[in-house]
């Protein structure tokens, strides 16, 4: 007997050594969580993302951004690098052109061209033929980590954003456990880009974002709405002359994580939200040592993604204008939306499908 509790004293020890101790590739900020209200007020439960058409996109998964080109295809990335597309009407989607890496974020720009956000690679251009070139993979010295989301504006510039400068989302097992490592510690080191492809020329607009996330712009090319993931929150960039790069808050507190930020109709600007906030996360704001230990833990007995649909329209000023949920999880880590005419889609992070939704049926005008 005294030879077993020998035993499993050791390993206890070796074993509180191993949770104290052991490496790990964060390194905890101390930051203040804002105090969640939950899904009360204007982000009420609903379930008015329950009822859509799935597209399938048969064995490929995670179908992160989509977006519409002049002749009304739909476009979207997949985990397994390729660009799907598929017609308003169609039954099946067609892979279309492989990229590599883990694209995320598109946009066309006006002669045609799908720029992709490659999380693995960079920025890529991929022609109207198919062709695929590697158009930006370092900024200012630094090389593009984690290439999230981007948006162009009428002179063909890009915004990009490179979620974060600490880890590379090849690197560290994914997309999602990158944003995971980054998310935890918590030193603000995303920042958004701004790219001429016309020139060549690079620059950084904005540091300091906890998981540079989403990035829109308006029309008239005069600001951009960016997520910044790891604080809960929207920001508007200013764009014009005099007042280039500042920045304000214009939606604080979601109750759940901002991915992508995409342009719709009618003064709208969607935003998708992955999962909700983790409490656990939050209440180890202050407490950097916890959040050490969490990270040596098992990565199932990690806090990890709940399954649940939201995204939400605002205006350019942050006023909610749409608030759409699955609590039941029927769509899932929700990343964004593509608002057509007649149809949003509803982009997720890791599903095997798009959801289609009727405008109508959503009272969206």
């Amino acid at each position: 007997m005294k030879s077993l509790i020998k035993v499993v004293l050791v390993c206890l020890g070796f074993s509180l050594a191993y949770l104290a101790l052991w490496p790990v590739p964060i390194k905890p900020q101390i930051w203040q969580a804002p105090s969640s209200t939950g899904y009360t007020g204007e982000f009420a439960v609903n379930q008015k993302l329950d009822n859509f058409k799935s597209i399938a996109i048969g064995q490929l998964t995670g179908p992160e951004a989509v977006v519409e080109s002049e002749s009304g295809m739909l476009y979207a990335t997949t985990h397994e690098g390729w660009i799907i597309r598929w017609s308003v009407d169609a039954q099946e989607v067609e892979s279309w052109v492989n990229v590599g890496g883990r694209p995320l974020g598109i946009d066309f720009d006006s002669v045609g061209n799908l720029w992709v956000a490659n999380a693995y690679l960079g920025l890529q251009k991929v022609t109207p033929a198919g062709v695929v070139t590697l158009e930006l993979s370092e900024v200012d010295g630094q090389p593009l980590l984690y290439a999230d989301d981007l948006a162009m504006d009428a002179n063909n510039k890009i915004y990009l954003s490179d979620a974060s400068t600490r880890f590379s989302a090849k690197e560290h097992g994914g997309t999602l456990a990158a944003s995971l490592l980054d998310i935890i510690e918590h030193s603000d080191n995303g920042r958004i880009i701004e790219f001429d492809p016309q020139t060549g020329q690079s620059s950084t607009l904005m540091t300091g974002l906890t998981f540079a996330n989403g990035v829109a712009i308006d029309e008239a090319g005069q600001f951009l709405l960016v997520a910044e993931t790891g604080e809960y929150r929207i920001h508007k960039v200013s764009l014009q002359a005099g007042n280039r790069g500042a920045s304000s808050v214009i939606l604080d507190n979601i109750p759940g994580f901002p991915d992508n930020v995409h342009i719709g109709q009618n003064g709208r600007y969607w935003v998708g939200i992955t999962a909700p906030r983790s409490k656990l996360i939050d209440d180890l704001a202050g407490k950097p040592f916890w959040r050490k230990v969490i990270q040596r833990l098992p990565a199932f007995l990690r806090p990890k993604a709940i399954h649940y649909g939201m995204v939400l329209a605002i205006d350019e000023n942050g006023k909610v204008l749409a608030n759409l949920q699955s609590p039941s999880g029927k769509v899932y880590t929700t990343t964004g939306v593509a608002e057509t005419d007649q149809h949003i889609y509803v982009c997720s992070l890791t599903a095997p499908f798009v959801a289609k939704y009727d405008k109508k049926n959503l009272g969206l005008n």
